[in-house]
């Protein structure tokens, strides 16, 4: 299989990934850009406000006292709360769009994703990326962008009219800003390797809880309530830990905001007393410059809040980009047109191995021939399942080639390779939800309910279906839990016939099921198998015994081809094999090869 990437590589700042996944979200620009300009206009109204009180305290008497004055600040007041509003709600909406975006390409690429990356991630982990690492980009966007913008605007707009107002008073207030700076960037880095590592063990946390949770029945059978707890309770402490740490970080950095400010406005009141007494400004003046300074304090405030969130998402979008920037499976669309006639698959000196050094097949040749049934049969762990992956092209071959017909099936377009196959499972999946769902999952047309109970039928799964209080709507719980192995066999088998696949691929369909059972599947097996190529991972022993062509794979290596016949007389394994693995006795075997 082909793997491609996507064309851009993650990069190194932070910022600048943060900056490319909100551009790559697609955010709605004329949305933003009217929030932003109804912000400017919120603001600028916000800024005339104290310069009007300027006016008011200096020439203030009943006389002067004009309702027009009063009309105008009370339509400024009103202005001012409506565009903040307005703004607010657009930043906030563009940003749940944002959310949502980024979740969407999330989604699709994890969708696309190659087996072999799952077979290194931990679903908990993705689950993670998915709803806690985006809330977080969330968060910033909608809960601290808005009031941040407003609050940039707000302070660069008072600062401007305090320098025009008076540049002495400005300055003294202005030597806070870098003060400001140096003890709160140590502390954003704090907060940032805090976040970055409470981000890590609430992943871990959430894939512990995903496997406990799935698999309760196997906890409570086993006992291991207690090591389970155990392991959560780490999570948990762990988590308490990180907490404790980040609200370490905030003690510091909200009473030192508060200690600024403080001392900003103690300092110039005094310094601003002094020159009103002097008559170097008025007592207006020094009202408006306390105002201007609230409309600058309270925005640090706010922009305080965002530093710290953007923090933790920096360390959000870095988990978000790793995964968006993994190979991809081919396109499914990509590729020629597979051969509607049925030809011979041919494996050709196949080797594969999920790490280096470790080898699980080696040199495997042979030919699945249309229409015939072929079993492949060999002690476990001989690569029989890794062949099963190879054909459905879960993992590209590391030498050798597959071929359908002449061409290799790396070439030919992989969603219609897929809709070729029909994979039945030794515990076949179901997902939550009915049986009919269960049935048509993965069929790209609509169904008839005629349809669904035919292929029901033949996979001898209407007998059940019928006794079941909602019958064909009946809910089978997560996994498919309210149901037998055997009724869950028959359901995948029922899924596979309305698909009607050309080849049909088997592996142990049989094998965990009771004697009953396993001869209700079987009968639907064979009807699944009537005018397919079928391959089949053998364990009944009449399969065996009827295939056409019998592989005998050891440790990822084909040491015999042929009938059962065949191998019962020239494949001392084989022999064995049947003995012991098919319960095949000496006098059956004379029987049978005679």
């Amino acid at each position: 299989m082909e793997c491609r990437y996507m064309d851009t590589k993650p990069s190194t700042g932070n910022w600048r990934q943060f900056v490319a996944l909100i551009r790559g979200a697609n955010p709605p620009k004329l949305q933003l850009a009217i929030a932003l300009i109804l912000s400017l206009a919120s603001t600028g109204v916000s800024l005339v406000i104290p310069l009007f009180t300027k006016n008011m305290v200096d020439g203030f008497s009943l006389d002067n006292l004009q309702p027009l004055h009063i009309v105008l600040l009370v339509a400024a007041f009103l202005i001012q709360t409506v565009a903040g509003g307005v703004s607010i709600y657009l930043l906030s909406r563009t940003g749940h769009r944002i959310v949502a975006g980024i979740r969407d390409k999330l989604w699709k690429k994890l969708l696309v994703l190659p087996v072999s990356y799952y077979d290194n991630s931990q679903t908990g982990e993705l689950t993670s990326r998915m709803t806690n690492d985006t809330g977080i980009v969330r968060g910033l966007i909608t809960e601290h962008l808005s009031g941040s913008l407003n609050g940039v605007i707000s302070m660069i707009g008072s600062i401007v009219i305090l320098l025009v107002m008076d540049w002495k008073m400005t300055l003294v207030m202005l030597v806070a800003i870098p003060v400001t700076v140096l003890i709160m960037a140590p502390l954003g880095k704090q907060m940032f390797k805090i976040s970055k590592g409470m981000q890590d063990e609430t992943a871990r946390f959430t894939s512990v809880l995903n496997m406990v949770l799935s698999e309760i029945r196997l906890v409570k059978s086993s006992n291991a309530e207690r090591r389970e707890y155990e392991n959560g309770k780490d999570g948990i402490t762990s988590l308490y830990r990180f907490g404790v740490r980040e609200g370490k970080v905030q003690a510091l950095i909200m009473p030192i905001m508060m200690l600024v400010i403080m001392g900003l406005v103690v300092a110039l009141i005094g310094y601003g007393g002094v020159r009103v007494s002097s008559g170097l400004m008025t007592a207006g003046e020094l009202v408006a410059f306390l105002l201007y300074l609230f409309q600058i304090v309270m925005p640090a405030t706010q922009i305080t809040q965002f530093f710290t969130q953007f923090q933790k998402a920096m360390g959000a979008t870095e988990r978000i980009v790793a995964v968006l920037h993994n190979e991809e499976e081919e396109d499914a669309e990509a590729g020629r047109p597979v051969p509607s006639a049925d030809l011979p698959i041919s494996l050709e000196r196949v080797a594969f191995s999920y790490k280096p050094g470790e080898p699980v097949l080696s040199g495997v040749s042979f030919t699945i021939e249309p229409g015939e049934v072929t079993a492949i049969v060999g002690p476990s762990g001989g690569g029989k399942t890794t062949l099963f992956s190879l054909l459905e092209r879960y993992y590209s071959p590391q030498s050798g080639a597959i071929r359908f017909g002449a061409e290799p099936i790396g070439e030919l377009s992989l969603e219609h390779w897929r809709k070729r196959i029909g994979y039945v499972s030794q515990d076949s999946p179901i997902i939550a939800g009915t049986i009919r769902d269960n049935i048509c999952y993965g069929t790209d047309r609509e169904v008839s309910t005629d349809e669904v109970e035919r292929a029901a039928s033949m996979a001898y799964a209407d007998t059940f279906i019928r006794d079941l209080p909602d019958g064909y709507e009946t809910e089978v719980g997560e996994r498919g839990i309210k149901l037998s192995g055997g009724q869950r066999q028959r359901i995948a088998i029922a899924r596979a016939l309305l698909r009607d696949p050309s080849l049909l691929m088997l592996d142990e369909a049989t094998s965990s099921l009771d004697s009953k059972s396993e001869v209700a599947v079987q009968q639907a097996l064979d009807n699944l198998m009537e005018g397919r190529t079928t391959l089949v991972i053998a364990h009944r022993l009449s399969t065996v015994i009827d295939a056409d062509r019998i592989v005998f794979i050891e440790k990822g290596v084909v040491t015999g081809i042929g009938t059962h016949k065949e191998l019962v007389g020239s494949h001392p394994m084989y022999r064995e094999f049947a003995e012991n693995q098919l319960k095949l006795s000496v006098d059956e075997m004379v029987n049978v090869t005679s």
